[in-house]
């Protein structure tokens, strides 16, 4: 898959799976733009990756923010061609003491983030395009105390078949991937019977979902459109009764 001449966004990029998307792109030609509220992480990934990346700060909360991410990728790189909603929280807070501001604030990183950024990244691209935005196993399935975080997943989900139909007419696919376990550090700690339990026979990597992003958006698979794929070693599929 070749993405030379393409202008790729990912947003939370400069740490765990977004890093890994940024470079994958990266190495396979792309120019990307790096958003991230983390300032340091950020530009040190920027100064990793070299001239085919630009690190713009941004808190995909705000409306302003994602209008300048766009402007600023407009003006360095002229083309806006993939835009990977990437960024996001997983605070898990027990119901009862779960406030309005919190619940307000994770449906803002996760959710309205992805309806913002592809509102303002499709009006930039004339010659279609395509959006991936990164869901979660977690939308269909769920733990204690995650009421915030799954009802974004959820919404994601639905939020993308719908993005796939308005954005139809200006040939812009859009895609999700809900990732299961996917450890972004420290790999080599994790037990044995942390890979075991998955049908595969490990736990996920950054580069999984990364590999699922470049698939998706190569020019020569828009027949895939409105779909929400899971990349989660099996573990969604996997009977788990106690012997």
């Amino acid at each position: 898959m070749d993405f030379h001449n393409k202008t790729v966004i990912v947003t939370g990029a400069a740490n765990g799976i977004g890093k890994g998307i940024s470079k994958a792109y990266v190495e396979n030609g792309a120019n990307v733009i790096l958003a991230d509220l983390d300032y340091k992480a950020g530009q040190k990934l920027e100064q990793e990756l070299g001239n085919q990346s630009l690190f713009v700060q941004t808190d995909v909360r705000k409306e302003e923010d994602i209008k300048r991410l766009m402007s600023i990728t407009m003006e360095h790189f002229k083309q806006i061609d993939i835009l990977i909603n990437n960024a996001g929280v997983s605070t898990f807070t027990p119901i009862h003491d779960l406030t309005l501001n919190a619940w307000d604030d994770i449906i803002n990183t996760n959710l309205r983030s992805v309806f913002l950024g592809s509102k303002e990244a499709s009006k930039h691209m004339k010659n279609g395009g395509a959006i991936i935005n990164i869901a979660s196993t977690r939308a269909a399935m769920s733990e204690h105390h995650s009421e915030a975080y799954a009802a974004t997943k959820g919404g994601i989900v639905a939020l993308t078949h719908a993005l796939a139909a308005s954005l139809s007419d200006s040939n812009i696919t859009v895609n999700a991937i809900s990732p299961g376990w996917i450890q972004t550090e420290n790999y080599e700690e994790l037990r044995e019977k942390d890979h075991t339990q998955h049908l595969s026979n490990r736990v996920g990597k950054p580069s999984d979902i990364a590999k699922a992003c470049l698939y998706l958006t190569d020019k020569e698979n828009n027949f895939i459109n409105g779909e929400n794929i899971t990349i989660d070693g099996g573990m969604t599929k996997k009977m788990i009764y106690e012997s």
